[in-house]
C-alpha cells in the first residue's frame, strides 16, 4: 500500500495527480471527508486517490476543479492519467490519436473503441479479464476526448456488417451501442459507412487496421495481434493500405445507406425486449 507521506509525484501520472489533489486540498484547509462532501463521493475514494490507488475519473476532476478552483488543473491532467492506465503496448496508439489530423479505420468484428459506449467497451475488456474493468474501460472512454478538441480529427470507420451482428454485452448494450452510432450521422468529423455481406470478398479480408495521418509527419499504419500492436510508416505498407481503405470506402454502403442499416438492425435484432 502506498503512504502518503512517500508517494513520488514523479512516478507517474496517476503519482503525480494525487499529489496534486493533496496538495490543493489542504491548501483549501478541508479533510477528506470534507472535499468528498462537496464532491458528493466518500473520503475515503478521496483518500485512495490521493494516494494513486484509485484511477480518478473525468467527472471527479471536473467537480474538483471547480471545488478547489484549480483553474482546469486536473482536469487537464485526467488525460495523462486515464493514458498511462491503457497496456503499454497500446499507449503509442492513443498518442497517435491524439496527434493525427485524419484516421481511416477498418474493423471486422468490434466497434472501434473511439467509438464504442461504455457498456460495450466494459464488454470487450472484460471478455477475459475482469480486474480493474472500470479503471480500464475509464481509460479507453477518454480516448474520445480527442472530438472535443478545437480542431479534432476527421475520423472515418469502416465497420463489416458482421460487427452489427456480434451480440457484445448482450442485446440491450448492443441496441445504445448501434443508437450511439447513429447520433454520428451528420456528424462534421466523424463518418461511419458499413461495409455491407453483401460486398462479398473485400480490400480488408487479411484484418483490421487503422491509418493515422499527420500535418507535418508521414502517416503510420496501425495493426493489431494478441496483446500486441505493430505501428509503421514504411512508404510501402501505408500506400498498400491507403489503396485497400479506398477500395473498401467503395465497397461499403454510402454514409446514408450505413445508418439505414444501422437502424434496422438495431430494431429488428436489438429492439425493445418483452419480458
Amino acid at each position: 500500500m502506498t503512504h502518503i507521506n512517500v508517494l513520488d509525484p514523479g512516478a507517474s501520472p496517476l503519482d503525480y495527480y494525487g499529489f496534486e489533489l493533496r496538495r490543493l486540498r489542504e491548501a483549501a484547509n478541508l479533510t477528506q471527508r470534507q472535499l468528498g462532501e462537496i464532491l458528493n463521493y466518500t473520503g475515503s475514494l478521496v483518500g485512495q486517490i490521493e494516494t494513486a490507488r484509485k484511477v480518478p475519473t473525468v467527472e471527479f476532476s471536473e467537480r474538483a476543479d471547480a471545488a478547489l478552483g484549480t483553474g482546469g488543473l486536473l482536469s487537464r491532467l485526467i488525460g495523462l492519467v486515464l493514458r498511462s492506465q491503457l497496456p503499454a503496448w497500446f499507449r503509442e496508439v492513443a498518442e497517435l490519436e491524439a496527434r493525427a489530423t485524419q484516421i481511416n479505420t477498418f474493423h471486422t468484428h468490434l466497434v472501434h473503441g473511439l467509438l464504442q459506449t461504455p457498456g460495450y467497451a466494459a464488454a470487450v475488456l472484460g471478455a477475459l479479464d475482469r480486474t480493474r474493468l472500470d479503471d480500464r474501460t475509464a481509460a479507453r472512454m477518454a480516448r474520445q476526448r480527442i472530438f472535443e478538441k478545437s480542431e479534432p480529427p476527421q475520423f472515418w470507420a469502416v465497420i463489416s456488417e458482421a460487427a452489427l451482428f456480434q451480440e457484445t454485452g448482450g442485446s440491450e448494450v448492443m441496441r445504445q451501442q448501434l443508437a450511439h452510432l447513429l447520433a454520428f450521422e451528420g456528424h462534421r468529423h466523424i463518418n461511419i459507412q458499413v461495409l455491407p455481406f453483401a460486398a462479398g470478398a473485400h480490400a480488408g479480408s487479411q484484418g483490421s487496421f487503422d491509418a493515422f495521418h499527420f500535418a507535418s509527419d508521414p502517416a503510420i499504419v496501425y495493426t493489431e495481434g494478441y496483446s500486441s500492436g505493430h505501428p509503421t510508416a514504411n512508404p510501402d505498407t501505408v500506400r498498400d493500405c491507403a489503396l485497400r481503405y479506398d477500395h473498401l470506402q467503395a465497397a461499403a454502403l454510402s454514409i446514408k445507406d450505413s445508418a439505414g442499416l444501422i437502424r434496422r438492425v438495431m430494431e429488428d435484432r436489438y429492439g425493445e425486449q418483452v419480458a
